[in-house]
């Protein structure tokens, strides 16, 4: 048995402890070694992403129609066909799923601030290959299909805030679930299942922590909204900080 699910039995027996303030620090010393890579990073590809995305639409559907396309009023679900409705769920996940394994790499990029090793930009695609692609993506589209499909049925239900809480206790819950799976090489399902257990453990203050993180995350958008890029990488200090603390790294993830 591994050292991780030796460490996991462990807390579903007796819990474990978590001080708010250690982890915290912990978290902001290592922001502090990724954040101007991880920003400029973020901001390139968020750029590229969209300039292709733009780029994409403009070629399949003309300018008139995606201005028409996209405003505001076409998404609500009230004035969206059932076909519409599950077409968008479909992208938004999809786009959720092709992204992961690159999200997943941020959380990599804090391992190596912490062990103050360079990060080389092709590690940035380390997990588009097995074998985590095939665990980052189903753990990925299970949390997603099932956020999405409960928050369209509150929608229908007009129960729209509640399907919003949903949502986020959802990805609350499930926070832990890549850091299992890439540092302590779990499976998708027992990386969700495990995820949920630690949560709800020390549910107040690792909510605490990442309100923090979220809070402190944002602080970007004052003054200049690009410092948003410079100041989201928190959010992944953060997850990695409070994986540390409550797990531990087994061993350096090396995917180069």
């Amino acid at each position: 048995m591994s050292q991780t699910l030796e460490k996991l039995h462990d807390i579903e027996k007796n819990g474990y402890q978590i001080d708010f303030g250690n982890v915290f620090n912990h978290a902001f010393e290592n922001y502090k070694k990724i954040a101007l890579y991880a920003g400029l990073v973020l901001f390139i590809f968020s750029a590229l992403f969209i300039v292709f995305a733009s780029v994409s639409l403009v070629s399949i559907l003309g300018v008139t129609e995606m201005t028409k396309e996209l405003s505001p009023e076409k998404f609500k679900i009230e004035n969206m066909s059932e076909s519409n409705l599950l077409t968008l769920g479909a992208i938004s996940i999809f786009i959720s799923v092709l992204l992961s394994p690159f999200q997943a790499a941020f959380l990599k990029m804090t391992d190596h601030g912490e062990r103050d090793e360079a990060f080389l930009v092709s590690s940035l695609f380390s997990y588009y290959k097995l074998p985590y692609l095939k665990e980052i993506i189903i753990s990925t589209l299970l949390i997603s299909t099932i956020s999405f499909a409960q928050a369209t049925l509150m929608s229908f239900l007009k129960f729209d805030i509640l399907g919003t809480i949903l949502t986020y206790f959802i990805s609350f819950i499930t926070l832990l679930t890549i850091p299992l799976i890439i540092f302590g090489n779990l499976n998708a399902i027992d990386a969700i299942k495990y995820s949920t257990k630690i949560v709800f453990k020390q549910p107040f203050i690792l909510l605490g922590l990442i309100v923090v993180a979220i809070i402190g995350s944002f602080v970007g958008l004052i003054g200049c909204c690009i410092g948003i890029f410079f100041t989201l990488p928190f959010i992944y200090s953060m997850n990695y900080a409070i994986y540390s603390a409550i797990i531990g790294i087994e061993n350096p993830v090396e995917n180069e």
